[in-house]
């Protein structure tokens, strides 16, 4: 799949027109717009002449259409927090930035439909404080909550710990709005649960980052806050045992298992390490597993016996002890920046290889790439690992890193292709992975999104570079 035509940089012109379209909510201030020029990773530096800040939806319609008049690249820019430079404008400064940070009210919390809407700019902890005083609860939740937008989070169809139960995103809205490539407005946010009008548009842009429209707002599906939670940490000494666990527990529990993540012995010393974090657990086991259950009534004793095949395991004895274990998740990846430079890899396969995949892939990649230190640790239950290549220990990491990132990449990425999986299971594919998309995605698929995006922007504006 060769790459669309990109715009060319923008003209004088073409930038006053969108200063115009704007109004007052424009920026050059290089201390505003630098933060936002850099991923989180700090692996993508981009440049951009302009940055928009749209208060609201006919304010970026007019953008939008002076865009496509100009023919002007916009790069879509949620809280910044994406992981494949997804949201980082070109290095060559050759398109414009627009953020929808000041777009984010909360316009409704429908409690008898069980639905929240939100702006593009809304952050995932004030969607996860407003349902909350509904009694209702949005399911799902990631490291990045604190700043990670509600479009963003629709753009990149975001994922998170509560997968295995409630879905990605893409099962997660029920309405949407949004600006398309020609300044029209998408109406979608009604949050129909029965609409067989057609094809269900706003699923062309959950998970498109970008490349088809800006999200404006979405009706997120809300799920009443369970009143009874169980929290445990365990360990067992293969993978294989793990998937057996978790498989005993959906039984047992009736499908009430929130989360299940595995993480390696190595994951536990790192966040031990660099973090001052005792291990849950007395002894050191080669994998562990920390595992939710959630539901009307109280499952402690669910949980004891689904885990009763476990080597060892504690259940968490009150909100704050749940709250350290899953701390130790959370702040895994932290731990291992921490600890030196990786090659990050964020795939998926089938639940039922998962197991698998974790010791052979590992061992392949040990094997092939002398030196490299393994942590593949996730969502065991929704089947995507974080699949990192650590560079050996020592003064030489980054010269490591630097040589054998590329082929390091590509023979995982094989992998996980020849395992039945996907590339990219929850950060998109941005820049980091387009090239590797192109050379083992699907044909068919690829020609059919590339239609897609010639169709509905035939200008080639939005986000330009990324993704096909």
């Amino acid at each position: 799949m060769t790459n669309l035509a990109l715009p060319p940089p923008p003209s004088a012109a073409g930038l006053a027109a969108l200063k115009a379209a704007a109004g007052s909510d424009w920026s050059t201030d290089v201390d505003l717009i630098g933060p936002k020029l850099v991923d989180w990773r700090g692996r993508y530096q981009g440049a951009t002449p302009l940055l928009l800040l749209p208060r609201d939806v006919p304010t970026l319609q007019a953008i939008v259409k002076a865009a496509a008049l100009h023919r002007i690249g916009l790069v879509p820019q949620g809280g910044n927090t994406g992981l494949v430079g997804g949201g980082i404008p070109p290095a060559d400064g050759s398109a414009v930035l627009v953020s929808c940070a000041r777009m984010n009210r909360i316009r409704q919390v429908d409690v008898p439909g069980q639905l929240l809407v939100a702006e593009a700019g809304v952050i995932l902890a004030d969607v996860h404080a407003s349902a909350a005083e509904q009694g209702l609860a949005f399911p799902l939740s990631l490291g990045a909550k604190g700043s990670a937008t509600v479009g963003g989070l629709a753009a990149t169809n975001a994922g998170g710990v509560q997968v295995l139960r409630h879905g990605t995103m893409r099962a997660l809205v029920a309405g949407l709005e949004a600006v398309l490539p020609d300044g029209s407005v998408l109406h979608q946010l009604q949050g129909l649960a029965k609409d067989n009008t057609g094809l269900d548009i706003k699923q062309l842009l959950i998970g498109a980052e970008g490349t088809l429209g800006f999200i404006t707002a979405v009706a997120l599906k809300l799920v009443p806050v369970p009143a009874w939670r169980a929290v445990a940490w365990a360990g067992v000494d293969r993978p294989q045992r793990a998937l057996a666990l978790l498989a005993r527990l959906r039984q047992l529990s009736g499908g009430q298992v929130e989360s299940f993540e595995l993480i390696p012995a190595d994951g536990v010393d790192l966040v031990t390490t660099h973090l001052g974090l005792a291990p849950p657990l007395a002894s050191r086991h080669a994998w562990q597993c920390l595992v939710e259950l959630a539901g009307p009534l109280p499952l402690d004793e669910v949980l004891a016996e689904g885990l009763a095949d476990a080597d060892d395991a504690v259940i968490a004895q009150s909100d704050a002890q749940a709250a350290a274990l899953w701390r130790r998740r959370e702040e895994l990846p932290l731990a291992e920046r921490r600890d030196g430079p990786a090659v990050h890899h964020d795939i998926a396969v089938p639940v039922s290889a998962m197991a698998d995949f974790a010791e052979a892939a590992a061992a392949a990649i040990e094997r092939e790439f002398p030196g490299a230190r393994l942590l593949a640790f996730g969502h065991l239950g929704d089947g995507n690992l974080h699949f990192n290549v650590r560079a050996p220990a020592g003064d030489a990491a980054a010269a490591w890193i630097a040589e054998h990132r590329g082929s390091i990449t590509a023979r995982v990425h094989e992998m996980v292709v020849a395992a039945g999986g996907s590339i990219s299971a929850e950060h998109g594919i941005g820049v980091m992975k387009r090239e590797d998309l192109a050379r083992l995605g699907d044909p068919a698929r690829l020609a059919a999104m590339r239609a897609v995006k010639q169709a509905l922007d035939p200008g080639g504006i939005m986000n330009p570079g990324k993704l096909y």
